[in-house]
């Protein structure tokens, strides 16, 4: 069958737009079901992900419509929030990180699921592989834990006199499995640069003061922050007491290093969201979720905030900052 070209009349504007393969059979807008794990209100990663809609042509209120949930990073409230957008009879189901996702695929076997920003979806069980992700299930992955070494050994060069660093994570960040699997990087990658780690949980916002004053009790001469969509609702609030507590840290995400964090080394969060759309995209014009491989990034992002050197007392290495993508004066 050919696809048509279906013209829609919105407030005497004419758009000519490829009518999505959903939109065909029943003469509606599509519907995307949204689930945040975060908290209500604006959020650049979202912005990026409506960006990407406009991008390919549609726009939110005229010809898609998209229903947003928000768990207020309360991970048990997951599988009821997916189950109603199951209820809604969403067209897609766009989800943002592992834990949700899990959520979203025991609720539907059908409605097809855009993951963002997954850390490993196939050691979650999420996808059979990356080139043939099997289900209702795609997306793209930011690659947390392969990073890891990275972000520790650009942290080690500019602290070179650093012998203990202290590691905040978010248990409930991702599966099991790979959260299992960053610890375990973390461990190795400092123990190849001979330094002694000490592991801090954070299980929500509040556990914050506590994970820092264990980080200062234990007298941490630097810090790696892995990423966790709750870390990067927080992230000003980390970066500063980062600061406060005067810890050099490495960060997954360039907007910590924006917002006053020392140092980052990451893909571009806003750019897969953007991807994400792409997605929809796809799917609305009739592709299968198990046809389409999970993307991995190509691009990462080098960024310093020399700032934020200064006052920790830091010479940067000028071979480090020659290196950066951009150094925040």
């Amino acid at each position: 069958m050919k696809r048509r070209n279906v013209l829609l009349l919105f407030g005497g504007a004419v758009i000519a737009w490829p009518l999505a393969a959903v939109a065909q059979s029943t003469g509606k807008a599509p519907r995307i079901g949204l689930l945040w794990p975060g908290p209500s209100g604006p959020d650049p990663v979202i912005e990026a992900f409506s960006h990407g809609l406009r991008e390919h042509g549609y726009t939110e209120g005229q010809n898609i419509i998209v229903e947003r949930i928000d768990a207020d990073f309360q991970p048990g409230r997951f599988p009821s929030l997916a189950a109603e957008l199951v209820r809604r009879k969403v067209d897609v189901i766009v989800v943002w990180s592992t834990s949700p996702a899990n959520a979203v695929k025991e609720a539907t076997a059908t409605i097809p699921i855009v993951v963002n920003a997954m850390a490993d979806p196939v050691r979650d069980g999420l996808v059979e592989s990356l080139a043939r992700p099997g289900g209702n299930i795609t997306g793209n992955t930011f690659l947390g834990p392969e990073l890891i070494a990275k972000r520790l050994g650009l942290l080690k060069e500019a602290v070179p006199d650093m012998a203990r660093v202290a590691a905040l994570w978010h248990p409930a960040a991702y599966g099991e499995r790979t959260m299992a699997q960053m610890v375990k990087d973390t461990e190795d990658a400092a123990q190849r640069l001979g330094l002694q780690l000490q592991l801090v949980p954070a299980g929500g916002p509040d556990d914050f003061e506590r994970a820092f004053a264990a980080m200062s009790s234990a007298r941490a001469d630097a810090l790696i922050v892995l990423l966790s969509p709750m870390f990067y609702s927080e992230l000003r609030r980390i970066a500063k007491l980062a600061v406060d507590n005067r810890l050099p840290a490495s960060y997954a995400t360039r907007e910590f290093v924006q917002a006053g964090g020392l140092m980052s080394y990451a893909a571009n969060l806003n750019s897969l969201a953007r991807d994400a759309a792409t997605y929809v995209d796809k799917i609305l014009k009739g592709a299968k979720p198990a046809d389409l491989p999970v993307e991995r990034p190509t691009k990462f992002e080098f960024f310093i905030n020399l700032k934020t050197a200064r006052d920790l007392g830091l010479t940067m290495p000028p071979a480090l900052l020659a290196r950066a993508d951009e150094v925040i004066e």
